[in-house]
């Protein structure tokens, strides 16, 4: 689609459905390459969200802000889906918790962009609480409703990583306010919706849960031996599996300890892949995370047998899915954890820790096991079981499987998040509102 192209309209005349979508995410850009410096679930969630509500006939306007040089401000990504840099702050990286002075300038940019279009957005669906501020700007100057999905709670995030987290002390009262300033939160799981209700006295009735998800043009099961001759892995060795973004949150460590356990206590001769990172193995230099991980390794002796394969595109993550006899996920605090869902889809058994969502999406006996978090010695007699029991290891990845399929598409995730923002916007008192139009042109 050519720069102010138009694009066809997707309701009939007078009709009061809504059509067109604004997404903010300003610091998770649904363009950056997964398992970079964060890059994560929530880019994750915001790419396919927008891509499953583009294929459904609706209008999606992604924002999220420059963070390169010379990046264009306006990319049309896919039919129907536009991605904007917004120019707030300089033009590279720049940390999330580092983000919010910038957050003024970008909302004042995102209003501006919304008025010369031919017709506003219907909804804004806000993602990460800086996010929320400049949605909750578009309400207050244009009248557009919001919704917000946090993916992390500034109350929660303080408890679990204490004085590492520099964040501004100021977020939790900005999320305190959007909660109560949304038109609709989306928890992304009852763990999430509990702790907006115990920590910030949320109104629960405002509250609706839709959680994350997975493609299955994407993800779905290979045959082990073919995943492994794939990438070059060896062949009959058991294979340890976590993949995601190297922070000291993800709980790596705990991994790592716990292969050593497996090796030393149970005699079981496994290997660590570690998938993720800043850029593709070979072609990057050690952050302060990755080094302090292999420097574990090796200090517990089994710096030879875990493996930083550095960063994979998405289209290569079901070989490393279906490659793994196990998938490990044990972060000391996750929202939600869309890895387990995506491992489970590759038909793979979960071991994860009891926390936030992975409670939820990971059976306990089922599809896998839970476990605490930061404690390898759990972990370690997990993961002899489903060693020793293959037949075991193989019902659980089949349970997982289905599960997957049965409730965590992002298209049922797309078709919850729709019916949020129809409910939305049909409890809107009637005003002045632009009409149904034909087009959705760029700023000029």
């Amino acid at each position: 689609m050519l720069l102010g192209e138009l694009h066809p309209d997707p309701c009939p005349a007078g009709s009061g459905a809504v059509k067109r979508i604004a997404i903010v995410s300003e610091h998770a850009s649904p363009l950056a390459a997964p398992g970079s410096v964060d890059s994560g679930g929530q880019n994750v969630y915001v790419a396919h969200l927008a891509r499953e509500l583009a294929l459904a006939g609706y209008l999606v306007d992604v924002f999220t802000r420059r963070d390169a040089i010379g990046q264009k401000q306006l990319v049309h990504w896919r039919r129907n889906i536009r991605v904007i840099h917004v120019p707030a702050g300089p033009a590279h990286y720049v940390p999330k918790e580092k983000m919010l002075p910038y957050i003024d300038t970008f909302a004042r940019f995102v209003a501006r962009f919304a008025r010369r279009q031919v017709a506003l957005y219907d909804v804004t669906h806000a993602n990460f609480f800086m996010s929320g501020m400049v949605a909750r700007h578009l309400k207050q100057v244009l009248g557009i409703p919001f919704v917000i999905t946090f993916h992390a709670l500034g109350q929660v995030r303080l408890r679990a990583q204490g004085a590492a987290d520099a964040f501004p002390p100021s977020r939790l009262q900005i999320e305190n306010s959007l909660m109560r300033q949304a038109d609709r939160i989306i928890a992304e799981c009852p763990q999430d919706r509990l702790d907006m209700e115990q920590l910030y006295d949320a109104p629960g009735k405002r509250i609706d849960i839709a959680p994350c998800g997975f493609d299955p043009q994407e993800l779905w099961p290979l045959p082990m031996r073919l995943a492994r001759h794939k990438l070059g892995l060896t062949q009959g060795k058991f294979l340890v599996l976590q993949l995601g973004r190297l922070v000291p949150r993800k709980g790596i460590d705990t991994v790592i300890h716990s292969l050593a356990l497996l090796r030393r206590q149970h005699g079981i001769d496994a290997e660590l892949l570690v998938v993720g990172g800043d850029a593709a193995a070979g072609a990057w230099h050690d952050t302060p995370e990755l080094a302090r991980l292999r420097a574990l390794a090796a200090h517990l002796g089994i710096g030879a047998h875990v493996h930083f394969t550095g960063r994979k595109e998405r289209a290569e993550l079901r070989y490393w899915y279906s490659a793994a006899n196990v998938f490990v996920t044990t972060p000391w605090y996750e929202p939600f954890g869309i890895t387990p869902v995506e491992a489970m889809a590759c038909a793979r058994p979960v071991i994860g820790a009891a926390v936030g969502g992975i409670k939820h999406t990971v059976q306990d006996g089922v599809t896998g096991f839970l476990v605490p978090p930061r404690d390898p010695q759990a972990v370690a007699d997990k993961l002899a079981m489903l060693q020793r029991d293959p037949q075991q290891a193989a019902a659980m990845g089949d349970e997982g499987m289905r599960r997957a399929f049965e409730h965590y598409t992002w298209r049922q995730v797309a078709h919850k998040a729709a019916a949020i923002y129809a409910d939305v916007v049909g409890q809107q008192t009637p005003g002045a509102r632009a009409v149904c139009s034909v087009s959705h042109l760029p700023t000029p």
